[in-house]
């Protein structure tokens, strides 16, 4: 078998036993029997550490090896599917393992769709990718000592902030590293090395009136982007702090404003609306609305696997295939779905390049870095601008129906009056229809803080219903 095209994104050598373990199962999985077959190895390392007060609750290193293979075996009807998983990489394992995917394989039932890609398999150079900016080297070097003391500062810093800041959850650092290896019968073989680090943290506020918690946090693919310590722990402690004293209010349809924490959730669930599953399964409001406006023209949906330094960013996706910029909606306008080969074929489309994927686990669409284009105001212009009306810090459950497209959930925030916060809010629900939601966002804030994959400005929301007391 050939080794195909081979990419590293970093411009550097990865453990070359890795690729030969993927290798080795491709090649076993063939052998079996397979007519068609794929394998993905991941690699982790993370490390995570809790700072309560004074105290250090937990200190965790966990390091691991995974290896995935998907056989597909020709037959009447289609291919027939089935995958297999193990974190024992000895090649006596792998080659049982290989025969176990292809007999399980045999015993499922075909389907004329199934199959891995032709074609569109990422193609880049070793030396083309570092502005990908997945991790930085040096990261592996700091020690965990050094995760702790950004935990302590966090903390004390939160619980500094405040007389009333009189307890916490704790606050908690984290780094993961990864490798990746992905191969396929096609004859493509690619690997990439990823970070991802964060710190949190949750104090807790008090006063006559009771206690109240928030929490703030931060995440980046490089330990210098992340945001200052202290300045997590402050920004976590003034949280909490603005929410003491939160009552109910009195049931009516105001605007509501998301916050760049809450808006993520709204984009979130649009995008699950339009994945391609959801669409031939005819379980999305979206369905059958491609090309139609279906939210304001201030809406531009973007999903982007290639975006520097994103948390979502990777060379090529679960199938393979090229990541890219896919823009889901333009201007209110519904201009694309997110699809993996599979959906794509259903659908009579070409793939997105969204097959996102674990090792045991088939691949299916999903998004990589989401976002909602940013406007020009800040929250705090967008607030003067409500004369009465809810801006949301918090939502709770998940009250939304995808295909009625019904949105009811619990909410906290702050209570607005005449362009300012008078008082917190707790124990309210906001509900309304997704579409409605949609075609009524009036102002798109300009602050577009990534605390994830994804990431929202302020959104405001015209009219929605409030039930409180």
């Amino acid at each position: 078998m050939s080794a195909g095209k081979r990419q590293d994104s970093l411009g550097s050598s990865l453990d070359s036993s890795l690729e030969q373990v993927a290798l080795h199962a491709l090649e076993a999985v063939r052998k079996a029997g397979a007519t068609q077959a794929d394998v993905l190895l991941v690699e982790g390392d993370d490390r995570d550490v809790r700072v309560r007060g004074p105290e250090i609750e937990f200190v965790k290193q966990a390091q691991g090896r995974g290896l995935g293979i998907r056989a597909l075996v020709a037959g009447p009807g289609g291919m027939r599917t089935a995958i297999v998983s193990t974190s024992d990489l000895a090649p006596q394992t792998v080659e049982r393992m290989a025969h176990e995917a292809v007999a399980l394989a045999r015993e499922t039932a075909p389907d004329p769709l199934a199959g891995l890609p032709d074609s569109g398999f990422a193609d880049d150079r070793p030396d083309g990718l570092p502005h990908l900016e997945l991790y930085d080297p040096a990261d592996r070097d700091v020690p965990i000592a050094a995760r702790i003391e950004d935990a302590r500062r966090a903390e004390a810093a939160a619980r500094s902030a405040d007389p009333r800041i009189a307890n916490s959850e704790g606050s908690q650092a984290s780094s993961g590293f990864a490798r990746i290896v992905y191969a396929n019968s096609q004859g493509f073989v690619g690997d990439y090395e990823s970070a991802s680090h964060g710190l949190f943290s949750e104090p807790i506020a008090q006063d006559a009136g009771g206690m109240q918690r928030d929490h703030w946090s931060t995440s980046a693919r490089r330990l210098r982007d992340l945001e200052d310590a202290a300045q997590v722990g402050r920004t976590a402690a003034r949280r909490a702090l603005r929410r003491l004293g939160a009552k109910r209010v009195a049931t009516c349809e105001v605007p509501v404003l998301f916050d760049s924490r809450t808006a993520p959730s709204l984009i979130g669930q649009l995008a699950s609306c339009a994945n391609g599953y959801s669409i031939y399964r005819q379980s999305s409001f979206l369905e059958g609305r491609m090309g139609d406006r279906i939210a304001s023209e201030l809406v531009t949906l973007v999903d982007d696997g290639r975006l520097p330094g994103g948390l979502g960013s990777k060379p090529f996706d679960g199938e393979g295939l090229a990541t890219r910029r896919n823009v889901i909606v333009q201007g209110g306008r519904l201009e694309s779905w997110l699809l993996d080969h599979y959906s794509a074929r259903k659908l009579g489309l070409a793939s997105t390049g969204s097959a996102s994927r674990g090792t045991g686990s088939a691949p299916r669409a999903g998004t990589t870095n989401l976002w909602l284009e940013p406007g020009a105001k800040t929250l705090e212009e967008l607030i003067a601008e409500i004369d009465r009306g809810l801006l949301v810090t918090e939502l709770i459950g998940m009250g939304f129906n995808p295909i009625t497209g019904d949105y009811s959930r619990g909410a906290a925030g702050l209570w607005i009056e005449r362009g300012e916060i008078v008082h917190a809010v707790e124990e309210i629900t906001i509900a309304s229809r997704m579409q409605d939601m949609l075609l009524a966002i009036d102002r798109v804030g300009g602050e577009l803080d990534w605390h994830g994959r994804t990431a929202s400005p302020p959104i405001r929301i015209a009219s929605m219903m409030v039930a409180g007391s």
